[in-house]
């Protein structure tokens, strides 16, 4: 996709997008982390002078303002918490708000290049793994893991052995906590690809529903996203597995580091190296200390899941850097130019379409007829920009296509695919691409240059109809003639259709043809696949492609005229060779 030929340099400006104003956030969390892991400390000052000094000294008011004193405490470390907790959230909002419509261009943009849709998706998804991260508790332990040291210090303070063996128990947890990245890092991938894997087959078998259900091959989809779907659940639960192993081992080794910690705090008491209240608070420092690694490992699913998921999108980003777009060029009106062209197939690689070249100039019609799998609609792709040409380029008044920004050249190229989708909004909103401006003139100018204009206005609702998913309310006819007039809105330079005719009765092939005859009246070019002869009406142009090279190129009488003589001696050879 775009951005694949960028420089390292400029690939880490475009990646910076991710992280823009973050910077700032991230250092005002993390002190934010600091006082509340200072505030933490609460607790163990607390029971430290409850037994060393209110017990001891049998007072009632120290008790009382050690009390509220830690109450208060507790009370800050409770709004600092609240307000981490809402900046993160936030933070979160915020990259999903700039971050989503990219990745949903990416989405949009995956499909021409091979990916399936459920790969296309995953952007999406991303950003919702991503901001759902960051709402949970997985990065409350990444802050707070730097701030261990903290309570180390305090526990060392009280006795050197303490200090040793909380220290020693933290490295135990630490090794843990890098065993489980090391584990799951590549099982987490496959799990990943696994669960793409499974919903292309779901997205498939959703989309050919009708198929499915008429052919009694229902079962057999099942059968074949069921297999999928035990491949991911066993990856998962692997993952899962590892996880959960080294989660429930850190909470153990926890647990038992805490009554290891008081053991030796009674031993050294009962020496007389340690007071009864530094036992206490030396329990609820260790705990607190190695709370965020326990944290970490039981969230390391996430937090692997997050990151791999930012990783994209950072390369989405990439994909998408517009750090030098094209200049505004003036709109296109005399010629289209092909100049050997050669266009392989995305998914697969396998060239379809070898070392083509044409010229068209304006208000002329071409007409391109030839046998099925011949690459014809291999060359709509490229004269459009779906799909990228490996060799030669495709000009519009002698600039490539590549010299315009996908908006900017939309507004000059009306397509009419083969499998008319009509998006989910009104036939207002379909036949105007969407556009803010709501050109009712020019949308009502483009549903009569398609001849459809009559059979809207006698809709109930009009142009003001909402179509549903795919346009499923109209006919295979009618979603081909709003098609049609969603490719002569704002009358493009040049409209490219393709079998435009294949769902037309005979009122829809004369507005067709008027269509045509239209586009190069005012000046346009028109290029028409057509495997029946009734589309190339009103062209004056027919090139002939077969094998994935062009065989033919000429005015329309003169080619048809010739391929006919051919057959014609064909059929005479036929007819004389004895049965």
């Amino acid at each position: 996709m775009r951005g694949s030929g960028f420089t390292s340099a400029q690939k880490r400006k475009a990646a910076e997008k991710l992280t823009q104003g973050l910077r700032g956030i991230i250092i005002f969390l993390f002190s934010m982390s600091g006082i509340i892991n200072v505030l933490a400390l609460t607790g163990s000052f607390y029971m430290l002078q409850i037994y060393d000094r209110a017990l001891t000294s049998g007072s009632v008011p120290t008790l009382v303002a050690l009390s509220v004193l830690a109450i208060g405490l507790y009370l800050f470390q409770g709004v600092f918490d609240v307000i981490r907790s809402q900046v993160l959230v936030r933070v979160g909002a915020r990259l999903d708000k700039r971050i989503a419509p990219l990745a949903h261009q990416v989405a949009i943009d995956m499909p021409r290049f091979g990916f399936s849709t459920a790969e296309a998706l995953e952007r999406g998804r991303d950003v919702d793994t991503v901001r759902g991260f960051l709402g949970s508790q997985g990065p409350v332990a990444l802050f707070d893991l730097p701030w261990m040291p903290l309570y180390l210090a305090f526990v060392y303070f009280l006795h050197p052995l303490l200090g040793a063996l909380v220290l020693g128990g933290a490295v135990v947890l630490t090794l843990l906590t890098v065993a489980t990245e090391l584990m799951t890092r590549r099982l987490s991938g496959a799990s990943h690809q696994a669960a793409i894997e499974r919903n292309t087959i779901a997205d498939s078998n959703a989309r050919n529903a009708e198929i499915l259900k008429a052919m009694g091959m229902a079962q057999r989809a099942v059968a074949r996203f069921d297999k999928a779907n035990a491949e991911h659940l066993s990856l998962q639960t692997k993952t899962n597995d590892i996880s959960g192993t080294f989660g429930a081992i850190s909470k153990v080794l926890r647990m038992i580091l805490q009554s290891a910690t008081l053991g030796l705090g009674a031993y050294l008491t009962i020496l007389g190296e340690l007071s009864s209240g530094a036992i206490i608070a030396c329990s609820v420092a260790s705990a607190r200390a190695l709370a965020p690694v326990d944290l970490a490992i039981g969230n390391w699913k996430n937090v692997v899941a997050a990151r791999t998921a930012f990783q994209r999108l950072k390369e989405t980003v990439i994909a998408l850097a517009d750090l030098n777009p094209p200049m505004p060029l003036p709109a296109p009106h005399s010629t289209l130019q092909v100049e050997r062209i050669t266009v392989a197939a995305p998914e697969t690689g396998r060239v379809l379409l070898s070392d083509l070249e044409l010229q068209l100039t304006a208000g002329q019609a071409l007409g391109v007829i030839g046998p099925s799998g011949g690459g014809k609609t291999t060359l709509v792709r490229a004269l459009t920009g779906i799909w990228p040409v490996l060799r030669g380029s495709v000009r519009l008044d002698g600039a490539e296509l590549t010299q315009w920004k996908d908006e900017d050249l939309g507004k000059h190229i009306g397509y009419l695919p083969q499998d008319v989708s009509l998006l989910d909004g009104t036939i207002e909103e379909n036949i105007s691409r969407f556009d803010p401006s709501n050109d009712s003139r020019a949308i009502v100018a483009a549903a009569r240059a398609a001849g459809i204009h009559e059979m809207i206005v006698r809709l109930p609702d009009g142009y003001r109809t909402r179509l549903g998913a795919q346009g499923a309310a109209l006919s295979a006819g009618q979603r081909q003639r709003i098609g049609l007039a969603r490719a002569l809105y704002k009358d493009p330079f040049l409209v490219v259709m393709d079998e435009p005719n294949s769902n037309l009765d005979g009122e829809g092939e004369a507005a067709l043809t008027e269509a045509i005859r239209g586009i190069r009246a005012r000046g346009g070019i028109a290029v028409v696949i057509a495997h029946r002869p009734s589309a190339l009406a009103a062209v004056d142009l027919v090139a002939v492609i077969q094998a994935g090279r062009m065989t033919a190129f000429g005015p329309k009488e003169e080619v048809i005229g010739i391929r006919e003589a051919a057959s014609q001696a064909r059929s005479s050879v036929t007819t004389r060779v004895p049965a």
